[in-house]
Formats: structure tokens, sequence, C-alpha cells
């Protein structure tokens, strides 16, 4: 595939980074401004902007409305890291290589970080301004709820919680990763895919494509966990293990785990194969990206 990925991330990374950091003001009352931008800006992968950009793009999406969806999963995923790697949840010190934020900013700030992110992300998606059509609004937001509430990353965390200890079989381990990672990845696909004028068969194709990618990056997660250092991944590695969580490498083993991340892959890409869409290099390339990423 003759398409160049880091080009193409690059040009949308820079505007994606320009209206968080415009958006995510510092000036919130009592400190809390810092703590959300702290939460936000600097750091991490952007996968969940991208792949809203990259299907708005093949579906020739209404551009305001992609960047503002882009901005609002970021901000979605932001925020449930905050949270996520609370005491009462992961208890976690490290993300994006550096201190977690209620170690800089204690638990009670980080919580309402983590409360005025999630707020401000339909926000976006709201603005008083006629560059959005209300349909393409009300359809962001309810696919965004949708992904972030408990039909998915809510409900996911709410499992993994209740299943430290326990032995999940492999069709329990997949409904806790696809609620818990895949469902914000698949729905940052079809916000990109909102944005434009998809037919249904098109749409059907995104979701399968979506799904499988969610589920992949789980896997990989999972496999890096237990092969990368924490330097690499930026945050605390081995301690899904050191916790005793249910992992697909727990499950499967490290080689089986590989192979299926493979099997995800090529799903994923048959399915843009089969879509009719007139350009997906950038969501093959994505795709290809999660499963041979390092960290």
């Amino acid at each position: 595939m003759n398409f160049n990925l880091g080009a193409w991330s690059a040009a949308r990374l820079d505007r994606v980074e320009q209206a968080l950091s415009e958006w995510v003001v510092a000036d919130a009352p009592a400190g809390l401004g810092e703590a959300m931008r702290y939460a936000v800006l600097d750091g991490g992968k952007r996968l969940r902007p991208l792949l809203v950009l990259a299907a708005s793009e093949a579906v020739n999406g209404n551009e305001a409305a992609a960047l503002r969806a882009a901005c609002a999963t970021e901000l979605i995923h932001a925020y449930s890291l905050v949270h996520d790697d609370m005491p009462c949840m992961d208890n976690d010190v490290l993300r994006r290589g550096k201190p977690t934020v209620h170690v800089k900013f204690g638990q009670a700030q980080a919580l309402l970080a983590g409360d005025a992110l999630q707020a401000l992300a339909f926000e976006l998606l709201a603005p008083e301004d006629a560059s959005i059509p209300a349909a393409i609004q009300a359809a962001l937001c309810r696919l965004l709820a949708r992904a972030a509430g408990h039909a998915g990353m809510a409900g996911g965390q709410a499992i993994d919680l209740a299943s430290v200890g326990r032995a999940l079989t492999e069709a329990q381990l997949r409904e806790m990763h696809r609620l818990k990672t895949g469902a914000l990845l698949e729905g940052s696909v079809m916000m990109g895919a909102a944005c434009g004028d998809a037919t249904a068969a098109q749409l059907a194709a995104l979701r399968v494509y979506g799904s499988a990618m969610g589920l992949a990056f789980q896997v990989i997660d999972d496999i890096l966990d237990v092969t990368a250092d924490s330097a690499t991944l930026g945050k605390t590695a081995g301690k899904d293990a050191a916790q005793d969580k249910p992992t697909y490498v727990s499950l499967l083993g490290l080689e089986r785990s590989r192979t299926y991340a493979q099997q995800l892959l090529a799903q994923a890409l048959q399915a843009l194969a089969s879509s009719s869409l007139r350009d997906t290099q950038a969501l093959q390339a994505l795709a290809m990206m999660v499963v041979n990423r390092d960290n």
C-alpha cells in the first residue's frame, strides 16, 4: 500500500492539538483547568481522533463536524483514563510517561477533571453556530454517549473490576474488551461516518472494521503488558498480571494472542475492501499500525 501514514497523521494531529488546546481552557475555576489540560494535552497516540477523521474523509464528511467529533472522542478517552487510574479503580501512578492526574493534583481534583472533560466532549458536539447540521449533532451525541456509557466503556470497566481473580471464558473476555476498549474505538469510526453520507452497506462495513480493530487494539495491549517495559509503554508494565486480571495472554497464551490479533486485522481489512468506499487507505494503515505497534 503506497500510503504515508506519518505524513497523513501529522497534518491532522496538528489540527486536533490546536483545537484541543483552544477548547480545553486553562481558566476553569480553582485550578481545574490546569488538571484538565494536563490530562489531555501533550501525550497519547490520538488514535480515536485519527479514526474519526479517516472515516469522515472516506465518506466525504463535514470537516467542522469531524474535527469536533475527533476532539470529543479524545476528551472522553482522557476522562476515562483519569478515572481508571484512581485508587478506587486501577490505582496506577504512571500514564503517558508522566504521573497520573490524581498523583499530581489529588484525587478530588482528578475526579472533577474527568467529570469536566466528559461534559466538555458533548458541548463540543453541539456548537452554537450553524457549522454542523442539527441531525449530525444529534447522531454524534448519541454515538458517543452509547460508546461511553453502560453499553460501552463504563460497562466494560464494571466487568473488568468484577473479574479480578476470576477465570473468564474467551467469550466473556471478548465481551469485556468489546465494551471497555472496543466500543469507543468502534464509536470513533462510526462518528466519522456520521459526518457524511454513507450508505447502509458502507456503515455496516465500517462497523465491522471498527469492531475488529477495537478488539485487536486490546489484544495487542494485553501482549504489550507482558512483553514491553514501562518506559516504552508510558504506563506501568505488568500491571494486569500483578492485579490478577484476566487477559488474552493469560487465557490464550502469547503466540495464540498474536495470531488472533492478525486474524482481527484481516477481518478489519476485508470489511474495508468490501465497503465500496472511495478511499480507505488511512483506515487500512491505522489498523495495521494498531496491530504492529510497540506501545
